[in-house]
């Protein structure tokens, strides 16, 4: 990963416009702002306003949306999020492979893949956008903004919906890697052990926190034991369901929490990122038939994680290691 000047932007003002379509049925509002405010309470309510007289909010034809504009069921709302000052990842992202369909891309720790929270532009997909020009670029699946790894991006918005589905349906095989914590006086993992876990994940408090809890299983994840030093060991993990921080989760149940995890298995005091120790965790590899070629791809992010230093490290990948499958160019 290639280092870039640590900055902080001042009054960030998104690029492109988030989006939202109003409920079929009105919770109880009169008019888009009211809705707006009460949908994002996080957000002060002038804040809304402001943006509202200030011409940063529309309908999807363009039209703009007024603080009296009336709440309209099922109609798309656009608008521009901005924050006071916006921290910059020093790290760079990696273009792996592109056609008229997609496009895959290896993204850094600490990166958010789209605009959240403090982060407007500087996420992987608008760095993308502005990279390659191509603005109809949209990620069609997630990995958490501390996770390093593949993601993947439609390119052509007529076929957009049918990678949507494929992730959507659990029809792409992911394999991560991570380095985990051993504590004393817990099962010690041994080389080439192996374990499923299926339990019931939930928001807890806060909510972005997941909790397990009892009642049917929604979460399903393998694991494999490749190699152990010490007071750490590095996994294979396969998330066979897609549940947010699932893999996180997971591991904690085993009682090895995945090596600098500031929300499992305790939540840490928020903080200024800590770029010298990204979380150990990596979106290694994507499999799937392709919906719209039928062909089967596979990918490769290129790193793998290395047990003795903690750090991640480019590795050769060979199309023979998968029998049977047309490995997509990687890498430049």
């Amino acid at each position: 990963m290639e280092a870039r000047c640590r900055v902080a932007s001042m009054m960030v003002i998104a690029k492109s416009p988030s989006k939202l379509t109003l409920p079929e049925i009105n919770p109880g509002t009169v008019t888009v702002l009211d809705y707006l405010i009460g949908k994002f309470p996080q957000i002060d309510a002038q804040v809304w306003r402001q943006r509202a007289n200030s011409g940063k909010l529309h309908w999807h034809d363009g039209t703009t949306i007024t603080s009296e504009s009336l709440y309209q069921p099922k109609q798309r709302v656009y608008y521009y999020r901005e924050v006071e000052s916006e921290p910059v990842i020093p790290f760079d992202e990696i273009i792996l492979f592109e056609d008229t369909e997609i496009m895959v891309v290896y993204k850094p720790p600490f990166l958010p893949v789209t605009p959240g929270g403090n982060y407007v532009n500087e996420c992987l997909q608008n760095r993308l956008r502005l990279k390659t020009g191509v603005q109809t670029l949209q990620a069609v699946h997630r990995i958490d903004r501390a996770t390093a790894g593949l993601v993947m991006f439609s390119v052509n918005p007529e076929t957009c919906h049918l990678y949507h589905q494929l992730f959507a349906s659990r029809n792409v095989s992911k394999i991560y890697q991570a380095i985990v914590r051993i504590d004393a006086g817990n099962e010690e993992p041994e080389s080439g052990q192996q374990w499923e876990v299926v339990n019931r994940l939930q928001p807890g408090d806060p909510r972005f926190l997941m909790q397990v809890v009892e009642g049917a299983a929604n979460s399903h994840s393998r694991m494999r034991c490749l190699e152990r030093l010490q007071d750490t060991a590095l996994f294979e993990l396969e998330p066979v369901s897609g549940k947010t921080h699932q893999l996180r989760v997971h591991m904690q149940t085993l009682g090895w929490p995945i090596l600098n995890d500031r929300y499992y298995p305790t939540l840490q005091p928020e903080s200024a990122d800590d770029f010298t120790h990204p979380l150990q965790l990596l979106a290694q590899q994507l499999r799937f038939i392709d919906p719209v070629s039928l062909q089967a791809r596979a990918f490769h992010c290129g790193y793998t994680l290395n047990l003795a230093t903690g750090l991640s490290e480019k590795v050769s990948w060979q199309p023979e290691c998968i029998s049977g499958l047309t490995l997509s160019k990687v890498g430049k």
